[in-house]
């Protein structure tokens, strides 16, 4: 079960495989065709060439060999320049006088012929040539002519003993071709190939050429590559592959398009296999070039070939020009009213489309409109969140400094008392001297000055633990404030304290530190301009150190 799918996805992969190769061929092919004008122009420019040459060539046989060079260059690109070269070539052998070149002179006259499809008139010159007399180097052109005039006779018969007839001379000729023409020439390889074709072995055909063509198809010119491709299209024609027939017909014709050759089959016979498979109009153009080549080169024996088959593609072909004309003309009355259809709706649309740029505009008004009074909104948002944020953190500061007023007053009045007891005492005892000296001592005072600011430095920093380090960022790193060992702050620290919990009034500041007024301004002022950045901001930066927000 396995192997059988196997198979099908094998067969499934090659069919797609020729298929695109065949694609690909044909668009190349429609690429050389656009290009034949360029190879056209090449061609003429060697043949132009070739002729100024012969223009300036004085040598009688030099001019025979020009002229031999033009005639396999005009041969199959126009009869009627090769008729012209032909004549002249028949008029320098009779002047030079020489057996060999009026053989070669005749033998291409014959030739002439025999494309114009006067076979009776190309024999007859074939026998005027005396076999005895042709030079080896000409055998294979001599044996070629008689069999291709034989086997065009053989395709015009009349009936099946003439062609039978024509047929085995034709064969006759074929072996006189092989055995004079050299094995790897591609006459002999195109020769012996069709002569397997015809006795049914075409595996051997298509190996031989295979073999001694496709490994090194470089070795042989353009027009040898047409006909050698014919040759296997036809392998596989009577092999009953149709798709590699038409592979090689492809190559073949392209190889045609290419060296600018006006005779030629393959288009023609591509033609009527596009049309079998209901390519008819790329069939038709085809076989309208291979008629207009034919006309353009006055190939008669072609254009009889081709008319035999146009008529019935060019029906066909206008058979369907014309539906498609038909289809083409309901589609434009379908166009035509789906245009007024659509002209009618673009009006309605028009109409709706102004509606709703008006209804858009009130939308879009009323928008900005919401848009303003959420921008205000957000604002008294933020100012409400910040007044709640500030309200939060004054009630914390303010529960933290009663509750530690309280416990410092507390504190204080017991300290008082035994100071009024020890005062007491003193008095008592009557030691008025001793009790004058403590009166006026102020020891009591800084003690409790010192106890005061030691507490109020714990209470801040427990508020605020990292107020040293955020204030120093505030400064220019030369300026930093630096304690002393077991010192949490100093004056210039308590100073930017206070501002922080809200009080900025010199003259309370200087209140509350015991200092004057001008000592604390000059304390602002040394801080201010020791700061990082602007100035001006730098007490306002200090009032946000340790914002609330991050108070739990």
């Amino acid at each position: 079960m396995s192997r059988f799918w196997l198979l099908i996805v094998f067969i499934g992969i090659s069919l797609a495989v020729r298929g695109s190769n065949v694609d690909s061929l044909i668009k190349e092919l429609d690429e050389a065709i656009a290009k034949r004008p360029q190879y056209v122009l090449q061609k003429e420019k060697h043949l132009e060439e070739l002729k100024e040459k012969l223009q300036n060539e004085k040598n009688p046989r030099n001019r025979f060999e020009l002229l031999g060079e033009l005639y396999t260059e005009y041969n199959f690109f126009n009869t009627d320049s090769v008729l012209m070269i032909v004549k002249e070539r028949q008029k320098l052998a009779k002047e030079l006088d020489d057996v060999v070149s009026n053989i070669h002179a005749t033998l291409n006259w014959a030739e002439v012929l025999s494309t114009t499809g006067m076979f009776k008139e190309a024999l007859d010159c074939m026998v005027c040539v005396d076999r005895e007399d042709i030079p080896d180097f000409l055998l294979p052109y001599y044996y070629h002519l008689y069999r291709t005039i034989y086997g065009y006779m053989s395709d015009y018969a009349v009936d099946d003993t003439q062609k039978k007839y024509y047929d085995r001379l034709t064969d006759t000729y074929r072996d006189s071709i092989l055995l004079v023409n050299d094995p790897k020439s591609s006459t002999h390889i195109v020769v012996l190939a069709d002569k397997l074709n015809e006795a049914g072995e075409m595996d051997k055909a298509i190996s031989l050429v295979e073999q001694s063509f496709l490994v090194n198809p470089h070795n042989f010119s353009g027009h040898e590559q047409a006909i050698i491709t014919y040759t296997l299209s036809e392998s596989y024609r009577l092999k009953g592959e149709t798709e590699k027939q038409k592979e090689y017909l492809l190559q073949s014709a392209i190889a045609d398009m290419t060296t600018a050759t006006m005779e030629y089959v393959s288009l023609r016979n591509l033609a009527v296999i596009l049309y079998q498979e209901d390519d008819i109009d790329r069939a038709y153009s085809y076989l309208k070039m291979c008629m207009e080549d034919a006309s353009n080169s006055n190939t008669r024996l072609r254009m009889v070939e081709i008319q035999k088959i146009f008529p019935v593609i060019n029906d066909v072909y206008q058979e369907n020009k014309m539906a498609q004309q038909k289809k083409l003309k309901v589609m434009l009355l379908l166009i035509s009213l789906l245009s007024i259809v659509l002209i009618c709706s673009l009006f309605y649309l028009k109409r709706q489309m102004k509606k709703l740029a008006a209804a858009r505009k009130q939308v879009v008004d009323a928008n900005e409109q919401l848009t303003k009074l959420n921008e205000e909104l957000s604002v008294i948002n933020k100012k409400l969140k910040d007044t709640n944020h500030s309200l939060v953190e004054t009630t914390y500061l303010k529960e933290t400094y009663i509750g530690r007023y309280m416990d410092q007053c507390s504190a204080y009045i017991e300290k008082m008392d035994a100071y009024r007891k020890s005062l007491s005492k003193i008095a008592l005892t009557g030691k008025m001297a001793d009790l004058v000296s403590k009166i006026k001592s102020s020891q009591f005072i800084d003690d409790e000055l010192k106890s005061f600011y030691a507490n109020f430095d714990d209470t801040f920093l427990s508020l605020f633990p990292t107020f040293v380090e955020d204030f120093n960022e505030l400064l220019i790193e030369s300026e930093r404030v630096v304690l002393k060992p077991n010192e949490r702050m100093n004056t210039e620290l308590r100073i930017f304290a206070l501002v922080r919990l809200g009080i900025t009034d010199s003259v309370k500041i200087a209140q509350f530190l015991r200092y004057s007024v001008s000592t604390i301004y000059n304390y602002r002022t040394k801080a201010r301009n020791k700061a990082l950045g602007n100035r001006d901001d730098f007490e306002k930066k200090v009032a946000h150190i340790g914002k609330f927000v991050e108070i739990q």
